[in-house]
């Protein structure tokens, strides 16, 4: 059942946009909406089907880290994705999502948060949240990606290094906000920029690069390697000028010096 507050967000939203098909299951505690959202999707859930919970006993992030997940104090939640860009262009996803829940979050609170190559939604240098997208089946008929959200709302007992890198809605706004309204306006936004995609894939690369200044001009490194973002290319991968010509990042851990 659905917490009254996210159930009337959900019908507010439905009345105002019947466009947005979001088919939203709710469980008061789960191991990871991720897991939950891939099962169903296995078993022929279509695009848009969500798996949202108050809480995760093993929530994780990007490269299987953990995503501390306590109750009341953020939106977790998982959508199904039937895209027909799924076996080509998951870093596109990536960013895609990214540019939907910087949306909706603005949308919902007038925030407006910075992007950060290639899943991080951030207010200065602190995490406001984060997206997960996952391929699965990818090849085969079944083929989906699971979209992950961890998004903080309020200030929470995490452990001390999240503490310390971590930021919320309310915490950032001073002031209390409605989940439901929050977790509406980031659906519908997720909704819009995966469509969008669809569409021209140009005009999400120029809202994402919009969005992130940290992704040119900022030092980082890797792998004892030093060098400066340049940007992101049309493929979604993250540009680095090192002393040895510029590289271009797919996938791996980025020490960014922010």
């Amino acid at each position: 059942m659905l917490p009254d507050e996210v159930s009337a967000a959900l019908s507010a939203l439905r009345a105002r946009r019947p466009d947005v098909q979001i088919d939203l299951r709710w469980h008061a505690s789960a191991t990871s909406t991720m897991d939950l959202a891939s099962e169903l999707a296995l078993s022929g859930a279509s695009h848009g089907v969500v798996v949202g919970a108050d809480e995760q006993s093993a929530g994780r992030g990007r490269r299987g880290h953990e995503w501390q997940s306590p109750a009341g104090a953020g939106l977790y939640f998982s959508m199904v994705t039937r895209s027909s860009l799924v076996s080509t262009s998951l870093p596109l996803l990536t960013l895609a999502a990214g540019v939907g829940v910087r949306e909706g979050i603005r949308a919902a609170t007038g925030l407006a948060a910075d992007l950060k190559w290639p899943n991080d939604v951030m207010i200065g240098r602190r995490k406001l949240a984060g997206i997960l997208a996952e391929g699965l089946a990818l090849g085969t008929r079944e083929q989906a990606v699971i979209i992950g959200v961890g998004l903080n709302l309020q200030p929470a007992a995490y452990s001390p290094d999240v503490a310390a890198r971590a930021t919320s809605l309310e915490g950032e706004l001073g002031r209390a906000i409605d989940r439901g309204t929050v977790l509406g306006d980031v659906l519908a936004g997720l909704w819009d920029s995966l469509a969008a995609l669809e569409r021209n894939r140009d005009d999400i690369l120029q809202a994402w690069r919009a969005a992130s200044p940290s992704s040119t001009g900022t030092r980082v490194e890797r792998d004892m390697t030093h060098g400066t973002t340049a940007g992101i290319d049309d493929a979604g991968a993250l540009l680095v000028r090192t002393a040895d010509g510029m590289e271009r990042i797919i996938a791996g851990e980025l020490q960014w010096h922010l």
